[in-house]
């Protein structure tokens, strides 16, 4: 029996939607030569990381072993699966490679943060392989809601695995390749001892309609249109952009591009080849010295993005124009699970500009990027896999497709973030497990979650802060009295004073009642200054505020 094993692990996007990063390896075990498929972010929210810009899956595994990598791939240019690659790429220093149009989007963030943008290397489709140590892996074309999305054709010692990346079964796609059933059967024919599968859409019943479909209801809707019409999306869905462009120019209007992913998608689809004949569009400038019935916008912000251009639109004007009682705006997206306050926040702001504004509860504006269930079984059924390791969910959904697999006659794995397993020989096992988790992009740097500075600031949001400054002489006794910075708290309590007066005077009875070893101790007196200040903010407001403490002592 050879020592030797291969193993998969999910880092990020196994139990969660989006932040996908998942590593293979083979060799023996603590030693395997390893491949990264995918590095992408998840996006924060201000109840769970309030000031965060962005979150990435914690690689510290990968760090520790980047000696052993051979490569990172990625599957498509959608930001749950390039946007980290980076934010990463100084730790793992590992070469990249993705086809045309992900590369085009990864060399640009590559640049943009002092990257060397040759690190990432274009591969053509298969039957095109790259050889990575042990691995030989090759871009198989699937469609999805952005060009060139492709499944991984991992070639092992141990066999064939295929990560399906994020993929539908769209025979008309209009933008980027179809699913083509013959290349796929031929790909498997051979036999593929694993399947790790999109499982986003699992409980959805339905047999997934093509992109093509949205076309003709979205055509009819602009055409009927009396004032402006302005249209958002997710930027990164080419297709639907032309198709939304391509109503707007049958109806005689303008196409205006309004928000920067807007543009870079169009530009770099253009850029690679992956679309063709796109209507002209006017800049925003031009657009204000054009009747407003002779105008198409697509924005940006599909998500209730406060920075985006519908937002800013929503709230007022953006670049110079501004939308009136009369016109129309469409949300040709589905709103995600978590966004949709913002979503709904912009439509009522909408709406007291009485803007008329159209949503997909119809169903007639959109159509998934992933695969319903019908769809997922017509890959089983292509693949034939050994195994098949449900990924991109959360855990609700990675439960329901293994179910599936199991009650179609293939072993199921439940896999989550931190799970190794070890798919060498006929039977899947848990190899090990590995500590995961997340690492917030703040600013300019990278923090961990563990670290605290996300949960200081929840704790600051919920309860306020008061710094608390004390000065004391020579001798250990307090100069003059302390005195008290409150921020995020109500100015008056219960007793109607001042708050920062009550707590004042509360310190100050605390300073003069304390002992010369309370003084003499910087941490007796922290802990004493900082329960006075809870206990008093409590009483007073009903609130137990952050505190800081800051004792100076003249020598």
């Amino acid at each position: 029996m050879s020592s030797e094993r291969l193993i998969y692990l999910p880092l990020g996007g196994a139990g969660e939607i989006g932040m996908n990063a998942y590593v293979y390896g083979y060799g023996k075990p603590g030693k395997e030569r390893l491949i990264v498929v995918d590095l992408g972010v998840a996006f924060p929210d201000m109840d769970g990381s309030p000031g965060v810009d962005l979150i990435i899956a914690d690689i510290a595994w990968l760090v520790e072993r980047k000696d052993q990598i051979e490569a990172v791939f990625i599957t498509h240019a959608h930001e749950d699966h390039v946007g980290g690659v980076a934010h990463t790429y100084a730790q793992l220093q590992a070469p990249i490679y993705a086809r045309k149009f992900t590369a085009n989007i990864a060399k640009r963030k590559m640049d943009e943060h002092g990257h060397p943008d040759d690190a990432v290397t274009v591969v053509g489709a298969w039957p095109e392989q790259i050889s990575a140590g042990p691995f030989t892996v090759g871009f198989l074309p699937i469609s999805h809601s952005i060009p060139e999305s492709s499944a991984l054709v991992i070639d092992s010692p141990e066999g064939r695995v295929i990560h399906s990346g994020d993929f539908k079964i769209d025979r008309t796609p209009g933008v980027g390749e179809a699913y083509d059933p013959e290349l796929w059967a031929d790909v498997c024919k051979d036999g593929v001892k694993a399947l790790v599968c999109d499982s986003t859409n699992v409980f959805s019943q339905d047999p997934g309609r093509s992109e093509a479909t949205v076309g003709p209801a979205i055509e009819e809707l602009v055409s009927a249109a009396d004032g402006m019409v302005v249209a958002t999306t997710f930027a990164s869905n080419v297709a639907r952009v032309k198709t939304l462009a391509v109503a707007g120019d049958k109806a005689g209007r303008s196409v205006v591009l309004l928000g920067r992913a807007m543009k870079r998608m169009v530009e770099a689809s253009l850029e690679t080849g992956v679309m063709k004949d796109f209507p002209n569009v006017v800049s925003p400038e031009e657009a204000r010295g054009i009747p407003r019935e002779n105008l198409m916008l697509l924005v940006t912000g599909s998500q209730g993005e406060r920075r985006a251009a519908s937002a800013q639109l929503a709230r007022g004007k953006y670049q110079g124009i501004e939308m009136k009682e009369g016109d129309l705006f469409l949300f040709s997206s589905k709103t995600i699970p978590g966004n949709e306050k913002g979503v709904i926040r912009i439509i009522n702001q909408f709406s007291e500009r009485g803007v008329d504004v159209v949503d997909d509860s119809s169903g007639n504006y959109h159509v998934s990027g992933h695969a319903n269930r019908p769809d997922l079984e017509t890959l089983h059924d292509v693949v034939k896999p050994q195994v098949l390791i449900p990924m991109h969910g959360e855990h609700r959904h990675l439960r329901e497709h293994v179910k599936i697999a199991d009650a179609r006659g293939m072993t199921g794995v439940l896999a989550v973030n931190g799970m190794m397993i070890d798919l060498s020989g006929n039977q899947p096992k848990v190899a090990e497990y590995v500590e995961t988790g997340r690492t917030y992009i703040d600013g300019s740097v990278q923090i961990g979650a563990l670290d605290g500075v996300v949960r200081d600031r929840i704790r600051m949001a919920l309860n306020g802060h008061v710094t608390v400054t004390v000065i004391l002489d020579d001798e250990d006794e307090p100069l003059g009295d302390p005195w008290v910075d409150a921020m995020g708290l109500s100015e008056t309590g219960k007793s109607g004073a001042p708050l920062v007066d009550v707590l004042e005077e509360d310190l100050s009875q605390f300073l003069g009642r304390s002992k010369a070893a309370t003084l003499r101790d910087d941490t007796k007196l922290n802990d004493g200054l900082k329960r006075v200040v809870r206990q008093s903010a409590q009483e007073e407001i009903g609130k137990k505020p952050e505190v800081t403490v800051v004792v100076s002592r003249l020598s």
